[in-house]
């Protein structure tokens, strides 16, 4: 639901609120009315008179007997009848008619005063009766009871000062007010015809109400039906056809991916700084190593194996891992890969779809959002994280392509060529089984196989030097009893070049070093290489090794038991510095040390899932691992073995 028809939503609930008020509002009114009513008219009557006798004093409103006990004033100016002159008389024919006559009371005095004076004997108190009655309004009957004869003062002159009396406030009744008091002190109006008028303004006034409450309540059902309407529950079609909109999956997608990014990022808000700042810190901790997460969908990493592992290199919370096919699930894809975000554990961040199992996969140096697959059926595939699950590019399925699983690949350039690499000296075929490939560092046109017969070789993608392009059938790296798992050539040209030193693991449950041949000295006839040193502390088959990016010495290795090891040469050569079994202790297929600093390595297992592992400070070299390494190799090539740093002399 939109923000628009959200509030319009709520305005209608305000509106609808306050109508309901309203109509409280009117029915407490109505019973009130109704309670004073059933108290009968007398009742309403004595309550006016005594209102009257409240507000003139006690001889006009308790009738005419009790006024003729009250002296009048010889003045008309002056309070006469037991009331003050500062409010009429309550039997005029309205109240506001009668206060206007207040403000002119000034100039009745000095009329009245004057004519007073012109009378004789017993004509003032027939004057003054007659101004009592045109003043009070009282009935005729009553003037004779009010002519009695009284005394006058001798008068006399005097001159004084009029001042003109300041304008009363007027006083301002509403229409119920003016009515009731017409209506019941009209002398006209018997109490019958009161009573019948009330009647009739009652049922006026309920008509008119029963008409709003009606409208109220037709509001009030309109309102109800609107915002029954706009917060229904919809029905299982209405949701399956929403959920099937590609539009709103995307935005689903997008939205949960954010929200689950901020909230698995896993800093601990009860951390104690204190803890630890003292110099009795052991220093074992930076040595241990860490499992971050585990990276892990039911829906995508059932039954399957990871294959290979490439970190971004441009961002360094991703890495994407490729699948093979699971079994069990006939109608998902055989291959998938997988972009994971150290901000977002539970899902991934893409899934690319493959119909072949995807067997080696990276990141494209050139475009960030170009990820390239290798498959089981020999085609390379081309995924953009700005399109959908498909490849956008893939090489056909056809002898102009791949025949054979890709299992390795690496990313130079991008010109497309193709290389046959063949040897004369094999007796079945002259095709090589090739398993894994690594370019030294820095170079581009010649690499290193690793082959299913155990052997490495060297090849050149030009001729160069003596040497055609394809494979070196001269040399041969031989130490292996497996096929050739893995093979990494020395990534740093620190202080001293480590360029041509490179490692291989093997299903023959070791790691050799190796030191490669010279281009500038190509072979002419057989020649056999053998490793410079063999590293047998594994317990089962190896599926991977590679060197630390940033430390030279540093180089890590997974096998079959799920076992990973972190070497130091500089340390020891014979037992790796650290070994810890990851996860369920199922096989570990692949490692790759992320390219930022080196302190992160992700760990491909074949339950399907991805760890990463923080190896903590054993990632920070020092000043002198380089000048040390190469005294450790040194002693290695001599027959020394290198232990703790010292170099040994071999039997």
């Amino acid at each position: 639901m939109s923000d628009k028809r959200r509030a319009e939503i709520e305005a209608k609930r305000a509106k609808l609120v306050e109508l309901r008020q309203a109509r409280a509002a009117r029915q407490k009114a109505e019973a009130e009315r109704r309670l004073t009513d059933s108290t009968g008219p007398s009742v309403a009557r004595r309550d006016v008179d005594d209102l009257v006798s409240s507000l003139i004093g006690s001889g006009i409103g308790r009738g005419v007997d009790s006024a003729a006990e009250s002296p009048v004033s010889s003045v008309p100016g002056t309070p006469a009848l037991g009331q003050t002159s500062s409010l009429p008389g309550p039997s005029a024919p309205s109240l506001s008619g009668r206060l206007s006559r207040q403000s002119d009371l000034a100039s009745d005095r000095v009329s009245i005063s004057t004519t007073l004076a012109q009378s004789a004997n017993g004509t003032t108190d027939h004057i003054m009766d007659r101004y009592v009655y045109e003043y009070y309004k009282l009935p005729a009957s009553h003037i004779s009871r009010v002519m009695t004869p009284r005394i006058m003062p001798d008068l006399i002159d005097v001159e004084q000062e009029l001042f003109e009396l300041p304008q009363k406030e007027r006083v301002i009744y509403n229409k119920e007010v003016q009515t009731m008091e017409v209506e019941v002190d009209s002398p006209d109006v018997s109490e019958a015809e009161t009573n019948e008028r009330s009647q009739r303004e009652r049922e006026v006034l309920e008509a008119e109400q029963a008409a709003r409450e009606k409208d109220l309540e037709e509001q009030s059902v309109q309102l109800d039906k609107e915002i029954e309407q706009e917060i229904r529950e919809m029905t299982e079609e209405e949701k399956t056809s929403i959920f099937a909109v590609p539009e709103f999956l995307d935005f689903v997608e997008q939205s949960t991916k954010i929200i689950q990014r901020a909230l698995n990022d896993n800093y601990d808000y009860v951390r104690d700084y204190t803890i630890g700042a003292e110099s009795g810190v052991d220093d074992s901790e930076g040595r241990r190593v860490k499992c971050i997460c585990a990276f892990w969908d039911e829906r995508y990493g059932k039954n399957r194996s990871v294959t290979d592992i490439s970190w971004s290199p441009k961002y360094p919370e991703l890495s994407c891992a490729s699948y093979n096919k699971n079994p069990a699930a006939l109608n998902e894809p055989d291959g998938i890969v997988a972009v994971w975000n150290l901000h977002l554990l539970e899902r991934p961040e893409f899934i690319f779809h493959s119909q072949s199992d995807v067997l080696s996969v990276t990141f494209s140096p050139f475009h960030s959002n170009l990820i390239f697959g290798g498959t089981y059926s020999g085609q390379i595939l081309l995924w953009d994280t700005r399109s959908k699950h498909l490849p956008v590019l893939k090489t056909p399925l056809s002898a102009a392509g791949h025949t054979h699983p890709v299992y390795a690949m690496q990313m130079h350039n991008h010109r497309q060529e193709t290389l046959e690499l063949v040897h004369a000296g094999h007796n079945k075929t002259g095709e090589v089984a090739i398993t894994t490939l690594d370019f030294p560092d820095n170079e581009t046109t010649t690499f290193w196989v690793g082959t299913e017969e155990g052997n490495v070789y060297q090849a050149n993608r030009y001729d160069r030097a003596g040497a055609k392009a394809g494979l070196n059938q001269y040399d041969v790296y031989k130490g292996h009893s497996g096929p050739v798992m893995g093979l990494h050539f020395h990534p740093l040209p620190g202080p001293v070049d480590f360029s041509d030193m490179f490692l291989t693991c093997s299903v023959d449950w070791t790691v050799k070093l190796w030191r490669a041949k010279s281009l500038a000295k190509p072979s002419t006839t057989a020649n056999v290489i053998s490793p410079i040193y063999s590293f047998d502390e594994a317990d089962d088959y190896v599926y991977d090794v590679k060197w630390h990016p940033s430390h030279p010495a540093l180089f890590g290795a997974v096998d079959g038991s799920g076992r990973f090891d972190v070497w130091n040469l500089n340390i020891d050569t014979e037992v790796s510095t650290v070994s810890t079994v990851v996860g369920s202790g199922r096989a570990l297929n692949k490692l790759q040390w992320d390219r930022k600093d080196g302190r992160r390595a992700a760990l491909g297992g074949s339950d399907g899932k991805l760890y990463i592992y923080d190896i903590g400070d054993l990632a920070l070299p020092r000043e002198s691992e380089w000048t040390d390494l190469q005294r450790t190799i040194g002693g290695m090539a001599g027959g020394g073995m290198q232990s703790n740093g010292l170099v040994e002399a071999g039997r």
